[in-house]
């Protein structure tokens, strides 16, 4: 595959229309003379909408969590692997540079989770934040969302697993240590590779790997259960690095762990391989080429037993170093579920007393 020149600070290296669009774009060579004038750098847009439902809901057999909040669509981390990016189609925008440029805030997303938990006929389960989209990505330094959501949570005794990559996280340590004294949250903090320059690139506007293992510290010591999800892991990239992780995170008090390996569905397949050709040329086959044998000579394969973990040599060798590292560090020894028995519905404002 030709290479395209990286942006700097943008995952992606192209932005092809969406799957569902008549007419497609594609960039070529028309052997014009070339500027040295640079070309503009993509910048970050935010809508604000308006959702209907705040809760989502699946039945996959391979997810431990059957609801989730999402209170973005896109990710300004720009984080080349990322599984939802072909979710960006279903509105009529690019899986690549749209992905993490146009960006979507539900504004209501507090409201309407006290509308969805106030309703008589809804059951606690966990809610996992951040199921698809960071909830801590960049902008939620401004519009702080996700703290509202949280708020909610805490208010209805709602349990809450949180997944992410950036340290933004320890901003709402206060609420979120609060929440842990009665069971009720766990982090999981997101580190693929403990390499700066592939971590740059890889993932470009999430927090350096250090920030990270640094947040499960502060996490940890503020009695906040926290966790490390290796993820994902890059055969021939990134994959050295799974038991550095694992220590590391250990050594900062995460008492977790879990590991997902690369996934490449759809669009992300192309995209993943053009960020190959711009950042790692000379790696580029012998990589696709491990990543066809951990999925039965496919570039992926979504059967749910083994989407998450792959098939074959390297990925039995990745399950065992992974298990090997995790009793070597005293990971995963216990792991107590989050409380539901405490949700109550706090009672209604209303302007007039009742009768009795």
């Amino acid at each position: 595959m030709q290479a395209t020149p990286p942006i700097k600070g943008r995952g992606s290296v192209s932005n092809k229309t969406s799957r569902f669009e008549q007419l497609q774009r594609e960039s070529f060579d028309d052997e014009w003379a070339k500027t040295d004038e640079a070309a503009p750098k993509p910048a970050t847009t935010v809508s604000f909408e308006k959702a209907k439902s705040i809760i989502s809901r699946n039945e996959s057999p391979d997810i431990s969590f059957d609801q989730s909040i999402n209170p973005y669509r896109g990710c300004e981390h720009g984080c080349i692997y990322c599984y939802a990016r072909p979710t960006h189609a279903y509105l009529n925008h690019s899986p690549g540079l749209d992905f993490e440029t146009k960006l979507y805030a539900k504004s209501n997303a507090a409201e309407l989770l006290r509308k969805e938990l106030s309703r008589p006929n809804y059951v606690p389960k966990l809610i996992a934040l951040g199921a698809n989209t960071d909830p801590y990505q960049p902008i939620e330094r401004r519009l702080r969302i996700t703290a509202s959501i949280l708020a909610v949570m805490e208010e209805f005794n709602q349990p809450v697993a949180i997944t992410t990559k950036s340290a933004s996280v320890t901003q709402d340590i206060e609420l979120l240590a609060r929440m842990a004294s009665k069971n009720l949250v766990r982090v999981f903090m997101s580190v693929g590779s403990l390499d700066r320059t592939i971590a740059r690139t890889l993932e470009p506007r999430a927090s350096t790997p250090g920030a990270r293992i640094d947040a499960i510290r502060t996490l940890s010591a503020a009695g906040i259960p926290t966790g490390v999800m290796v993820a994902p892991v890059i055969p021939a990239l990134t994959d050295h690095d799974m038991e550095k992780i694992l220590f590391s995170a250990q050594d900062a008090g995460a008492k977790s762990a879990a590991y997902v390996l690369l996934r490449l569905p759809l669009e992300i397949a192309d995209l993943f391989r053009e960020w190959l050709a711009a950042h790692h040329p000379l790696k580029e086959a012998h990589v696709m080429n491990l990543v066809k044998q951990m999925r039965n000579g496919k570039i992926y394969d979504s059967d749910f037993k083994t989407r998450m973990k792959g098939t074959g040599v390297f990925a039995d060798l990745l399950e065992q170093r992974f298990k090997k590292a995790c009793a070597k560090a005293g990971l995963n020894q216990t792991r107590q579920p989050l409380d539901t028995t405490l949700f109550s519905r706090p009672p209604e404002d209303k302007p007039q007393l009742t009768l009795f």
